[in-house]
């Protein structure tokens, strides 16, 4: 009797779920932390690390079709993965986030 412990069909949705995430957090949290940059007169690496946190948001979120196809080929066949793209760009992203961050705590006080 062989008995699975997983389905195939459902690890790749919850990863492009949890992609999604992600996406939209980077993207919506940098687009709102732009604007507020940008009225409160912030210098400009603030408003472009927050900018390219969303863009980095932006371009998962475009991906992650992509990437579910991917990860369901993987599964399917049972080779690894390749992340390093998408990795790289959630990397980027949030440390955009933390670069205007760090840059708004500085002028902000």
């Amino acid at each position: 009797m062989s008995a699975e412990i997983w389905d195939r069909g459902l690890q790749s949705e919850r990863t492009r779920l949890a992609w999604v995430r992600t996406a939209v957090a980077l993207a919506t949290g940098g687009l709102g932390a732009t604007g507020l940059a940008a009225r409160a007169g912030l210098p400009l690496p603030a408003v472009a690390g927050f900018a390219l946190a969303a863009l980095c948001g932006a371009v998962l979120l475009i991906r992650t079709g992509t990437r579910f196809r991917a990860v369901q080929r993987a599964l399917h066949a049972g080779t690894p993965l390749d992340n390093g793209p998408d990795a790289l760009l959630a990397w980027l992203g949030t440390l955009a986030v933390v670069a205007g961050a760090l840059v708004f705590v500085v002028f902000v006080r």
